[in-house]
């Protein structure tokens, strides 16, 4: 019943999913038609021109349909439909757009542009021979309504590409961070095995040592001796057990810990004292007759809390508190800012205090750490005297550890099911150096191109056309036309507007246009009127 349910769960995602698409498939195709058909509609009405928008809407539907699957497709379409009606313009900035945002490499656009460019240069200049003017108002058309959306468009996608690539990478520190901790908590698990060991070890040794005793017993029954002996050899097999179980559970290069196993919290207060710390303890015997364990867990507290204050506020006064209080007994140590602040160096992964929440929830008491409003930083453990083995051990996320004490990000390998950091890294950096490329090209690619059309324009428009100052005004008005020197070779077409008859216009070479600057009229052969053509 629960994948039947599951399984229609997800089929309605999917036609949810089908009806988005096919809803913004119809938004694209109302919105590049809307142009097409009112120009169709607009009276006057004629056979062809209403057989020109049918067709030129059909090839609409046609490059909306395939769109999604290949849109560099379409947007050869739209480009040829602007043969069929000129309308298809408003299309062609929204195809190259989708090209650009949908497209996953950019050589299937690059090579459409350059055959779009090529086959409209021979078209325009060969066999329809259009002016060169026309030639650069067509090219300009296809840079800035064509290559710079697409462009734009691949921006976009590298954006998301970006998003994409941060996403998975804070989804690898996510991993790495939790398996750190997990680490940490498993390293303190063997590390209180160990101890254990330690102590059990020794209580069964004693043990052992009895029962030898009571075995070599002369005026012990031999059925006592004997059983005496069955316990001794029981508790030493059971001691190599637990030495053999626990040994597994050691780090590789452990060593045994060198403090007394009955050092008391006094005792460490002592020790840092003699260090040269400023510790104050309250009360200062600690408290009398606590449990075993929980006195072990309350000694690890105050000695971590009592190393990281010496490790990173040296020369702040510390404070030890302990409280009894019922069934419970709670541990603070505060210590001042310190007094010529934080010690410089890089930042601790935190693995101290992680460790400690840990041995704490196995006490099951509660641990909370984190910095003190006035620059200050506390360490609070609250513990059962008889011990409640999985309790929760709290370091609060608000409650950060102090300085060099945050947990950061961990650098080992990953996990299977995830993203690797090193991998992670390296998508993000790919990503990020792809924006880049993709906004500096977005940016410079059409300033670029106009700069390439209009040194190509130029010289074909201008050449035979370009009539200097010097000559003009050593034109003498009456002279005949056959006599004047430093008249080009060729003509440029009258500017917009009445064209006078008998006129001839030429260019002063101006840049990039090559616009007419000289109109020279004349009559019979003559020249009859000079004049520079001024916007």
């Amino acid at each position: 019943m629960e994948s039947w349910w599951a399984g229609l769960a997800g089929g309605g995602r999917v036609a949810r999913a089908g009806v988005r698409r096919w809803t913004a498939d119809l938004l694209l195709w109302l919105v590049t038609a809307a142009p097409i058909g009112y120009a169709g509609v607009t009276p006057p009405h004629s056979g062809r021109a209403v057989a020109l928008t049918v067709g030129a809407l059909l090839l609409l539907t046609a490059a909306v349909a395939v769109s999604r699957r290949w849109p560099v497709a379409a947007l050869v379409a739209a480009v040829l439909g602007s043969l069929l009606d000129g309308n298809f313009l408003f299309a062609i900035p929204v195809f190259s757009y989708l090209a650009g945002r949908r497209s996953a490499t950019a050589v299937p656009a690059a090579l459409a542009f350059a055959a779009i460019a090529a086959g409209g240069t021979a078209l325009n200049l060969g066999l329809l021979g259009t002016g060169a003017a026309t030639w650069f108002l067509l090219a300009s058309v296809l840079l800035f309504a064509g290559v710079f959306p697409w462009l734009v468009g691949r921006y976009r996608r590298q954006q998301a590409a970006l998003a994409d690539a941060g996403r998975w990478h804070a989804e690898a520190r996510d991993r790495e961070q939790r398996g750190a901790a997990e680490r940490i908590r498993l390293r303190e698990r063997a590390r209180i095995a160990q101890e254990m060991h330690d102590s059990l070890g020794h209580d069964l040794s004693l043990i052992a040592l009895r029962a030898a005793t009571l075995e070599v017993t002369d005026d012990l029954a031999p059925a006592h001796r004997a059983a005496a002996g069955e316990l001794r050899a029981s508790v030493a097999a059971a001691t190599e057990r637990l030495h053999g179980i626990i040994g597994v559970l050691r780090d590789e290069g452990a060593t045994a810990t060198t403090r007394p196993a009955d050092e008391t919290v006094a005792d460490l207060v002592d020790g840092a004292r003699e260090a040269g710390m400023a510790v104050d303890v309250d009360p200062p015997g600690g408290l009398p007759d606590l449990p075993a364990a929980t006195a072990r867990t309350l000694h690890r507290v105050v000695r971590e809390a009592l190393t990281n204050a010496a490790r990173y506020a040296p020369g702040a006064a510390v404070t030890v508190a302990l409280v009894g209080d019922g069934d419970r007994v709670e541990v603070s140590v505060v210590n001042a800012p310190p007094p010529a602040g934080p010690l410089p160096g890089p930042p601790s992964s935190g693995s101290g205090l992680l460790a400690l929440a840990e041995r704490v929830r196995l006490a099951g008491g509660a641990l909370t750490a984190g910095p003190l409003g006035g620059g200050g930083f506390a360490v609070r453990a609250r513990l059962p005297l008889g011990g409640i083995p999985g309790a929760d051990a709290v370091l609060s996320p608000g409650d950060a550890p102090g300085p060099g004490d945050a947990p950061g990000p961990a650098s080992g390998p990953g996990f299977a099911g995830g993203p690797r950091p090193a991998e992670a890294e390296r998508r993000l950096r790919v990503a990020r150096r792809r924006v880049r490329r993709s906004l500096l090209t977005a940016l410079g690619a059409p300033v670029g191109l106009a700069l390439v059309l209009s040194l190509v324009y130029y010289p074909v428009a201008t050449a035979g056309t370009v009539l200097r100052a010097e000559a003009f005004a050593r034109m003498p008005l009456g002279a005949e036309r056959a006599a004047l020197t430093g008249l080009p070779r060729r003509q440029l077409d009258p500017p917009a507007g009445p064209a006078r008859p008998g006129c001839e216009y030429y260019t002063d070479g101006n840049f990039p246009l090559a616009e007419p600057t000289w109109r020279l009229c004349f009559t019979d052969g003559r020249l009859v009127s000079k004049e520079r053509i001024d916007g």
